[in-house]
């Protein structure tokens, strides 16, 4: 069956092929202003306009790529400056809660190669292999929105659990997640660097081994 790609779309654009491995980033709720993120997302859309005339189409693919790289790093800079905000991750029985949930997909919903819990935010990368089974229809085989499923999942089980330890109730997620598609080799070392580096970055440890909520397949 012929590889196909699809598109899901709330805030940001998401693309999700059915053969991919991918980088993806969800936060606590509330823990960026909105007007932070309205400004990030208005100069975000201001870029993409300003691209949308060039006509060589590689090119316009490089820049809205390296756009998107730049509106990433500085999302998630700003979440590493806003402590003020609900920080619930730096809880370690929630952090337990959270690596648990991750880890018991590995295997089944996806191939986990790295992770790390932020004290408000989850940097997540996997490998989705999707398998086409000759006893269902040609209809039933076509992959579906593979990374929004895995994630809603996730997010719903540890938010329950994780508003249970802390005797609260009402949304613990922010409902959006950002997902990259790594496209290469080289690409999916740097993502991993700078997964394991953040709460070196943020200056929480000085070394990334000392974080006690991060994992690799690798040896970095």
């Amino acid at each position: 069956m012929e590889e196909q790609s699809f598109y899901y779309r709330r805030n940001l654009p998401h693309y999700q092929p059915a053969n991919a491995t991918f980088f993806v980033t969800f936060r606590l709720a509330g823990s960026l202003p909105p007007d932070v993120i309205a400004k990030l997302k208005e100069e975000y859309g201001f870029l993409q306009s300003k691209l949308s005339d060039i006509r060589n189409d590689d090119r316009k693919k490089k820049l809205l790529a390296d756009e998107h790289r730049r509106y990433f790093h500085k999302f998630d800079e700003f979440l590493d400056k806003h402590s003020t905000a609900p920080t619930w991750l730096s809880d370690p029985r929630i952090a337990h809660v959270v690596a648990e949930a991750i880890r018991y997909r590995d295997g089944n919903d996806y191939d986990l190669i790295a992770y790390c819990i932020m004290p408000n935010h989850v940097h997540l990368v996997f490998e989705i292999v999707e398998r086409f089974d000759e006893s269902l229809s040609v209809r039933d085989n076509v992959p579906h929105y593979k990374v929004t499923d895995i994630m809603g999942s996730l997010k719903k089980h540890t938010a329950l659990e994780a508003n249970k330890i802390l005797c609260r109730s009402g949304q613990f997620w922010q409902h959006e997640s950002y997902d990259h598609v790594v496209r290469s080799g080289k690409e999916l070392d740097g993502i991993i660097s700078y997964v394991l580096n953040n709460p070196v970055k943020a200056k929480l440890v000085s070394r990334w081994e000392e974080w006690k909520w991060s994992y690799c397949i690798f040896e970095p």
